[in-house]
């Protein structure tokens, strides 16, 4: 028996948050022919962030829903990725992608601004019947445990506050979800001790640094201090992420980055690098954290979290938006074809083993990245005998991921 059954049209899924999740959440259920109602607290949703590596473990999903389509050619598909020491510039490994990806793991690998997909997935949306957006809408407060067995929230907004019947509440708000914050200190967030530098080098600019980073391919720079990524956007920008070590408050915690302080924590990096603090005059820094893994995710009587409000992670796998779309499609098939509390225990059951895999891949290459020494050498002496291939067929558990496969 599934959730239809169950009062489904009555009480609409209440989803918490209009971002990649949330939107990738509603979209699916709009194709089970389950009607949604969106709650964004944003007055407006603008193209707004940075970019965004989309592998195609995700892709394969945005592709069935028809956000691909939607994007109308607003993505780059690069090469390959390719790991350089940010000194010397030598070339580590290289992962390659492109039309060997796509053959291999049956979806491209998309590199794309954040606003761009959000675009995307608002069109698809605007096109769906049973998916109802409502922005300048916060969650001020919800209950699972009513006197008649139904979900509802208490949603804020200009006129007041109303409460919201729902058959399932879905915690889509990011980092900082108002839903997971109710789950006492488990449902905290933890920083991790560094910061993300994020900015866009435009057309033409830094010449010196378009050489070491192409914008046919996704290259990341490696130091024991610091690790730097880059990858075109599609439309002659390149995105550029810089990791360095350090904390920042939660209150404002998108931050304009003072130049001179990121130039001092990449110092000893190759000049084409180090220029970068200087030549690109608007940094902000965001701080990284992670949910704690003893996060509770659902409630058998209707709630579940998905993306960063389930488990925001570090974005050494480059997985935040690729886990979030996952997790979207993975609980609206298991809700559409179970009865509720079995649904959202299996959701669990599968998700945390796929997530706690995913978040080990990018510790093992946040500490590729920033070896030194001893362990540097061995490092590289290593991926000197791992060729292209050998080092894409290491990522079929992640890339080739399909979500009727995951589910049996």
């Amino acid at each position: 028996m599934g959730i239809a059954a169950e009062g489904f049209e009555d009480h609409p899924v209440a989803i918490v948050g209009g971002g990649i999740a949330g939107l990738t959440a509603a979209l699916a259920f709009a194709e089970r022919g389950l009607p949604v109602r969106i709650f964004e607290r944003a007055p407006e949703l603008h193209e707004i962030g940075a970019g965004l590596q989309i592998s195609p473990n995700a892709t394969r999903i945005l592709d069935r829903l028809g956000v691909i389509e939607a994007l109308d050619g607003r993505y780059a598909i690069p090469e390959a990725v390719t790991i350089r020491d940010a000194i010397s510039l030598k070339v580590i490994a290289e992962v390659r992608l492109g039309a060997f990806g796509q053959e291999r793991w049956g979806a491209p690998y998309l590199v794309a601004a954040r606003g761009a997909l959000q675009s995307a997935l608002l069109k698809r949306v605007a096109q769906e019947p049973l998916i109802t957006l409502t922005t300048g809408a916060e969650v001020s407060d919800f209950d699972v445990e009513t006197d008649n067995g139904i979900p509802q929230l208490a949603i804020r907004e200009n006129e007041g506050e109303r409460t919201v019947p729902t058959r399932l509440i879905v915690g889509a708000d990011g980092v900082w979800s108002t839903i997971r914050d109710h789950g006492g200190p488990e449902g905290q967030t933890r920083p991790i001790g560094t910061v993300a530098w994020r900015a866009t080098l435009a057309p033409q600019e830094g010449a010196a640094f378009r050489r070491i980073a192409p914008d046919d391919r996704v290259t990341t720079f490696a130091s024991p201090k610091f690790h730097a990524v880059a990858y075109p956007l599609g439309d002659g920008s390149l995105n550029i992420v810089i990791v360095t070590s350090g904390t920042l408050s939660r209150t404002g915690w998108v931050r304009e980055g003072d130049p001179v302080l990121l130039a001092k924590l990449i110092d000893g990096a190759h000049p084409a690098i180090a220029e970068l603090a200087a030549l690109v005059p608007n940094w902000t820094m965001w701080p990284l954290h992670i949910a704690s893994p003893n996060c509770g995710w659902t409630h058998p009587n209707g709630l579940a979290l998905i993306g960063d409000a389930a488990h925001a992670m570090a974005p050494f796998a480059a997985q935040g938006a690729a886990m979030a779309i996952e997790d979207s499609f993975v609980l609206v098939k298991l809700v559409a074809e179970n009865a509720l509390p079995e649904a959202l225990a299996r959701y669990v059951a599968l998700r945390r083993p796929r997530i706690r895999r995913v978040g080990l891949r990018g510790g093992l290459n946040q500490f590729a990245w920033h070896a030194r020494g001893p362990v540097a050498i061995a490092r590289n002496l290593f991926l000197k005998t791992r060729s292209p291939e050998k080092l894409a067929a290491d990522l079929d558990w992640l890339y080739g991921w399909q979500v009727d496969e995951s589910i049996r």
